[in-house]
């Protein structure tokens, strides 16, 4: 007959209190309940009170004082403070119970407490502005599918996707890049936004539109100041701002991209705009935006721990490799 673990109820409680009295040893009332010697035993020391002894009605009241129900937040308010500031960052869950895990301190919650806190407090208070502290805010998740056509035929010298190195799926080796525009509501309105795959740094420039020359000259400009070594691959989606891709080439960088309707093949860049979406909604009017305050969203965004960075940030990673580099280049020449 095999043993079952769920909870002593109050009536094994008082078939343990009537079979102690009656004389019965612990292997006795063990069997007889078909539990563990060690589970009754461990009954009788933790509940038995000082003046009424091993008492059922005691015994159960002691073991639902123990067991408390309630979010850790509540009991533990420095957490709570910690934990809101972080998802008011933009931090999500996980993020936030990785880097506590990280620092190795001993405030330390998993994300699924967190996850349950804000859905109690939603229930207890009725106020649906505690969703905002979640990472998209909203209650339905999933990508709906679209239909419409491809520029594929229209960008020359493209390169498919499929041709691109092995090594840059690996995401161990840096400077292979992924680039995309945010758009906007307003027509023309637009931020082209480049995104490290080793490292998740992302950098964001506001363009004048979507056309494809001042798109070419930025992409120019960014990666004419990184060493070689970090321009090496940069993959695009079909899109006719990046009709000019080859003017790229002469930096050294191959230029990559994606199957028709299959923008989830450059997925950092894309969950990188979905991060950048939760202060920067479509709705946006970029003209009221203040470039310091883009760059403040950016910054944000680069110094937020990520679980696939072992919670470290893409500033902390892209900073290594940047030095790595440029210590490199400046060691000086063997003489043979």
């Amino acid at each position: 007959m095999g043993r079952h673990y769920a909870q002593l109820s109050l009536e094994d409680r008082c078939t343990i209190a009537r079979a102690r009295d009656a004389g019965q040893t612990i292997r006795q009332i063990a069997a007889a309940l078909d539990r563990a010697p060690s589970t009754i035993l461990r009954e009788l020391r933790r509940n038995r009170g000082q003046q009424v002894g091993y008492a059922p009605a005691y015994a159960q009241q002691q073991t639902r004082s123990r067991r408390w129900r309630g979010s850790r937040l509540l009991r533990h308010p420095a957490l709570q403070v910690h934990v809101l500031r972080w998802l008011g960052w933009g931090w999500s869950p996980a993020q936030v119970a990785g880097r506590l895990k990280r620092d190795g301190g001993v405030l330390r919650i998993s994300y699924e407490s967190i996850y349950r806190f804000i859905a109690s407090q939603i229930r207890r208070t009725k106020d649906y502005r505690w969703r905002h502290y979640l990472p998209r805010g909203k209650s339905k998740r999933g990508w709906r599918g679209r239909k419409g056509g491809s520029a594929v035929d229209h960008i020359r010298r493209r390169v498919a996707i499929g041709e691109r190195p092995a090594a840059v799926q690996q995401r161990q080796e840096p400077g292979h890049w992924e680039a995309d525009l945010m758009l906007f509501a307003k027509y023309g309105q637009a931020v082209l936004v480049t995104h490290e795959r080793r490292s998740r740094v992302l950098v964001a420039s506001r363009q004048p539109s979507k056309a494809a020359s001042p798109v070419a000259r930025r992409l120019t400009a960014l990666f004419q100041t990184l060493p070689p070594a970090l321009r090496r691959t940069i993959t695009f989606d079909n899109g006719t701002e990046f009709a000019y891709h080859y003017q790229l080439h002469p930096l050294g960088m191959q230029t990559f991209f994606c199957d028709p309707h299959a923008p989830w093949q450059k997925g950092g860049i894309e969950n990188g705009i979905g991060r950048m979406r939760r202060a920067l909604p479509r709705k946006t009017d970029l003209a009221t935006l203040s470039t310091r305050r883009l760059l403040a969203l950016v910054r944000a965004y680069n110094h937020t721990p990520r679980k696939c960075l072992d919670y470290e940030t893409p500033a902390e990673v892209s900073t290594r490799d940047l030095l790595h580099f440029k210590c490199d280049s400046t060691f000086p020449l063997s003489r043979e």
